[in-house]
């Protein structure tokens, strides 16, 4: 069955599994509640046989009910972002074939009505039988758990295309994350991340559910409450996206010194702090270690795969690096023939093979045709190795830029913005030139009462990073465009430059 595969979920005792708001559930309470679940989207049926199911819910025990009865109720989940818009939530349940949707609360009328134009049933969690029934459904490894959309726009549709995991990929991420992670039931941890992307659906909220460990759901990131309970020690990890750290460090800085003094203490106090789903520049690295003690653990993974790259629990955790594979993953690097590269600062694609990489896109044999090689999953993320550890060069169709002869990384180009005193964020792209096949241009955010211009930037490069690499294009911007999970989205600054 799939959810006694959850070690604490079957054990079902009385410690508390998840905080949500003012209410907590313990395993007992949240366990009773899948199994009433799972009755309820089963009826009169056995099994639901891969049925699709979207659950759209933010954090919460809402969300942590449904996930888990579906999967227990032999169906697929489809996890929604509950902030999409009309036409990304139509894309998802047309190509995912959902049936029936899922959700904590009332739905907008608009989802209302988009269920009805699609012929999906809504459901809401509270209104399901009051009993379980008899045993559920025997769930093999080898089933489908899940369908998770990308957040790219690769591919010939340029829409977001259905990763599909099995439970077996499941199990097998969260054991060697346990392990890698040194996970235990003493964990307490926020949970502010998107529930429709693997970070906060496997590395926070079911690598905790597995390990009986405690989650205190945040529907929204709230700074000042999450630093308040930091202040009291309440968390001993933390997993965030870049983006977080950064509006942390800045509300830090707000707080009178004795505040900052405690929130900094607390955030030191914690066993480790983990950064992922986009670069972390190795400024921010050095300022979060400056403020708070810790050095951040930066990992690696992608939709398709989980994560397979990670700096060492205990050992030296670089700056700028992902670390290296982790235990029952393999990692290789391939350059544009197909051919493993051997020399470690040679640029070549990352791909990756293991039990925790997806089965398939979901129907579109095309894409999962594209996306392996003889049995590899195909990232597109280009990398080097320095001493054994990964560094990310950027995606090869979007931070990789062709300019006169040279291949420039993108993301090493803003890392090196990043430590201008004018500029705030920073995003390379290349743009078509007729010279040089792709010119460097810069997208940027200024500080406060700050003043760039193009001629100052070059000025300011100059002796800091190679001619070749210089911008020769400035955008000034209030924000810099991102997704769900803080990626800055460069497709969107490529168009409107």
């Amino acid at each position: 069955m799939a959810n006694e595969a959850f070690p604490a979920l079957c054990k079902a005792n009385d410690r508390i599994a998840l905080v949500d708001g003012e209410s907590s559930w313990s395993y007992r309470e949240l366990k009773a509640r899948i199994n009433r679940c799972s009755a309820g989207l089963l009826e009169a049926r056995e099994d639901l046989r891969e049925e699709r199911i979207a659950v759209f819910a933010p954090a919460g025990i809402g969300y942590a009910t449904a996930l888990h009865a579906v999967w227990q109720a032999g169906g697929i989940a489809v996890p929604l972002n509950v902030a999409a818009t009309d036409a990304e939530l139509e894309h998802h349940l047309a190509n995912a074939g959902a049936t029936r949707l899922i959700a904590a609360r009332d739905l907008p009328p608009e989802t209302r009505r988009l269920c009805g134009r699609l012929g999906i049933q809504p459901l809401a969690i509270d209104s399901l039988p009051a009993e379980p029934r008899r045993p559920m459904p025997p769930i093999e490894p080898a089933r489908r758990a899940m369908i998770l959309f990308t957040s790219g726009t690769s591919g010939t549709s340029g829409k977001p295309k259905g990763a599909v995991i099995t439970h077996r990929a499941i199990h097998a991420q969260i054991n060697l994350l346990t392990k890698a992670w040194q996970w235990s039931e003493s964990d307490v941890l926020p949970l502010f991340l998107p529930l429709h992307h693997f970070h906060g659906i496997i590395n926070v909220l079911n690598c905790a559910l597995w390990n009986g460990a405690c989650v205190h759901a945040m529907p929204r990131l709230d700074i000042e409450k999450l630093c308040g309970q930091v202040a009291r020690g309440t968390y001993t990890a933390l997993m965030a996206v870049p983006t977080i750290y950064v509006k942390l460090i800045a509300y830090i800085r707000t707080l009178a010194p004795a505040d900052r003094n405690a929130v900094c203490a607390g955030f030191g106090r914690m066993r480790v702090n983990i950064s992922g789903s986009a670069a972390c520049p190795a400024k921010l690295f050095r300022q979060w270690r400056e403020l708070t003690g810790q050095v951040m653990l930066e990992r690696y993974g992608t939709t398709e795969t989980g994560m397979a790259l990670s700096n060492p629990y205990d050992g030296d955790r670089r700056a700028g690096t992902v670390g290296q594979a982790l235990p029952g993953v393999s990692v290789q690097r391939f350059d544009e023939q197909d051919r493993p590269i051997g020399a470690d600062t040679t640029p070549g694609e990352i791909r990756i093979r293991g039990d925790s990489v997806m089965q398939e896109y979901w129907n579109n044999a095309e894409a999962t045709s594209a996306g392996f090689r003889n049995g590899w999953f195909r990232t597109g993320d280009i990398a080097i190795v320095e001493d054994g550890y990964y560094r990310i060069l950027g995606r090869s169709s979007i931070d990789i830029i062709k300019s006169g002869g040279y291949k420039l990384s993108a993301l090493e180009i803003e890392g090196v913005l990043l430590d201008h005193e004018a500029i705030g964020e920073a995003a390379v792209i290349g743009l078509p030139d007729e010279t040089w096949g792709e010119i460097v241009a810069a997208i940027v955010t200024l500080r406060d009462g700050a003043r760039l211009d193009l001629a100052g930037l070059k000025q300011w490069c100059a002796g800091r990073m190679s001619a070749y690499k210089i911008p020769r294009k400035l955008k000034i911007m209030r924000d810099l465009p991102r997704n769900a999970m803080g990626k800055v989205v460069k497709t969107a600054l490529r168009d409107l430059l």
